[in-house]
C-alpha cells in the first residue's frame, strides 16, 4: 500500500516538474491551484484554478494539479477545518457544520452566512497555503532541472553511426 502511495506521488511529481514552463509559470500555477482547491467551491475548483493560472500567466496543468490538494479523501477534515477557523474569525452564528453538505450549492441553500464561514475560513487556510505551495514548486522544479541537466552533461555520447556515404563503400546495390 505504501509503495503504492509513493509511485502515485512520484508520477504526478515528475508530471509537474516535466511541464514545458519557466519554474515561476509552474510554481504560479500550481500556487493558484492549491489556493483555489483550498475554498468552498467543490464543483467549480478546476475551472476557477485554470482560470486564475491564466491571470497570474501560471501554468494551467500546474493549476489544475494543485486543486488536488482537497480531494475526496480529505474533504471532510478539510472543509471541518474552513467551518471551525471561520467562525472563529467571522461573528455570524451559522448553522452547525454537516459533512453531508459539502457543496457548494449545498452550503448555499444552508444561508450566505454559513457559506461566508466557510469561504473566510477558506481564505485564512488557503492564503498562507498556496504562499507556501509556490516556494517549495519553484525551488523543486529548480532543483530537479538542474539535476537533470546535471545526469545528461555526465552521461556518455552516443556512439556515431557510419552510413555508406561517409566511408564511400559500396552498399551492393
Amino acid at each position: 500500500m505504501l509503495e503504492k502511495l509513493k509511485r502515485f506521488i512520484r508520477y504526478w511529481y515528475l508530471r509537474l516538474v516535466r511541464i514545458q514552463a519557466t519554474p515561476h509559470n509552474i510554481a504560479m500555477g500550481l500556487a493558484a491551484g492549491v489556493f483555489v482547491g483550498l475554498l468552498p467551491v467543490l464543483p467549480f475548483q478546476t475551472i476557477i484554478a485554470v482560470a486564475l493560472a491564466f491571470v497570474v500567466r501560471g501554468s494551467k496543468i500546474a493549476a489544475a494539479l494543485g486543486t488536488w490538494i482537497s480531494n475526496p479523501l480529505n474533504w471532510v477534515p478539510v472543509y471541518m477545518l474552513f467551518y471551525y477557523v471561520g467562525k472563529a474569525v467571522v461573528p455570524f452564528d451559522v448553522p452547525p457544520f454537516n459533512p453531508s453538505q459539502l457543496e457548494m450549492t449545498e452550503m448555499l441553500e444552508m444561508g450566505w452566512k454559513f457559506f461566508a464561514v466557510m469561504m473566510v475560513g477558506g481564505l485564512v487556510v488557503a492564503t498562507p497555503s498556496s504562499i507556501v505551495s509556490y516556494f517549495i514548486a519553484f525551488k523543486g522544479v529548480q532543483a530537479y532541472r538542474v539535476r537533470r541537466q546535471a545526469r545528461l552533461r555526465r552521461a556518455p555520447a552516443a556512439p556515431e553511426v557510419e552510413s555508406c556515404a561517409d566511408t564511400g563503400k559500396d552498399t551492393g546495390e
